[in-house]
């Protein structure tokens, strides 16, 4: 099922994204993980690919299994910055082979060695060119990444914000943001993409920080802004892992229900591969919403 049909159908629903193993030897316990997540029957499931396309073996592996075993839609990333154009080609039509109808068409971070070289010999240097690619190679639904608070990279946000319509232009069907923890971040976005006129679907990002140490790893990743009341919980609750664990979730589901509430009708959850964290919201939010949440 084509994710874009998922979100045209306007029910409430929720998404959540895992990340394959770096080594081999560690995927029998992450895939056990994914297919705990789609046992709770998410709207859609995301799987992601490493820099330099180092796990995307297992990617795809991971999406087609999720399909298959639980008929929980996959949208399998796609990075092309550190690819030539003959292996993301041969990346498309393996997807075309294993039935992987939805791709997440992203540039990739700059590898330490690309960061050296010269752009003029990428393949790619933008997500716009594998958008493009991916529109001419087959009926495939596709979807981009946005950040709220502006790309590290950009200039500016309006500048950022040309560059998204540039890969909705090319034939993206929807927007995923990176992680936000202050949904008023959020709908100014939503205002401003709107005004530039982008009026695909946008799905928010909520990514539960379950342990302290993740703050400043998400921070990172992001450039985040973490407002005070986060702030605090982390503050206060930080030194106790279950306390902390506990409270994260409760953040995260306050977070989804206040979208809901706004008129936002999908979330995406960064699960970071813990089916305990992904239950619990779920089981929240079905014991808030009851009929209404569509799973």
């Amino acid at each position: 099922m084509k994710i874009i049909d998922i979100l045209n159908k306007r029910n409430m629903s929720l998404s959540f994204e895992v990340f394959p193993p770096k080594k081999e030897s560690s995927f029998d316990s992450v895939m056990h993980a994914a297919e705990e997540i789609a046992s709770c029957h998410p709207a859609f499931m995301s799987v992601t690919y490493g820099a330099g396309g180092g796990t995307s073996r297992y990617t795809m592996e991971m999406a087609k299994n999720i399909k298959d075993k639980y008929d929980v839609p996959t949208l399998a990333h796609l990075t092309c910055v550190s690819s030539s154009k003959e292996m993301v080609h041969q990346k498309i039509e393996e997807m075309k082979e294993l039935g992987i109808e939805n791709v997440m068409a992203l540039r990739g971070d700059l590898t330490p060695e690309l960061e050296k070289s010269d752009p003029a010999t990428w393949d790619y240097k933008h997500a716009t060119e594998l958008v493009r690619e991916l529109k001419e190679s087959g009926e495939f639904c596709i979807g981009v990444a946005c950040y709220p608070e502006v790309h590290p990279e950009s200039i500016n946000q309006k500048d950022d914000l040309l560059h998204i319509k540039d890969k909705v232009d090319a034939g993206a069907d929807f927007l995923t943001t990176q992680m936000v923890f202050d949904n008023n971040l959020f709908f100014n976005f939503m205002y401003k993409i709107r005004e530039v006129g982008v009026t695909c679907p946008v799905i928010p990002g909520i990514m539960p920080i379950t342990n302290a140490n993740q703050v400043a790893r998400a921070i990172k990743l992001s450039g985040s802004f973490m407002p005070q009341r986060f702030k605090s919980l982390v503050d206060y609750f930080g030194n106790d892992p279950d306390a902390m664990k506990q409270a994260g979730i409760a953040y995260a589901t306050d977070q989804i229900i206040d979208l809901y509430a706004n008129g936002i009708t999908n979330v995406h959850v960064y699960s970071m591969n813990k089916p305990d964290v992904a239950k619990a919201i779920m089981d929240n939010l079905s014991n808030i919403l009851g009929k209404d949440f569509a799973r």
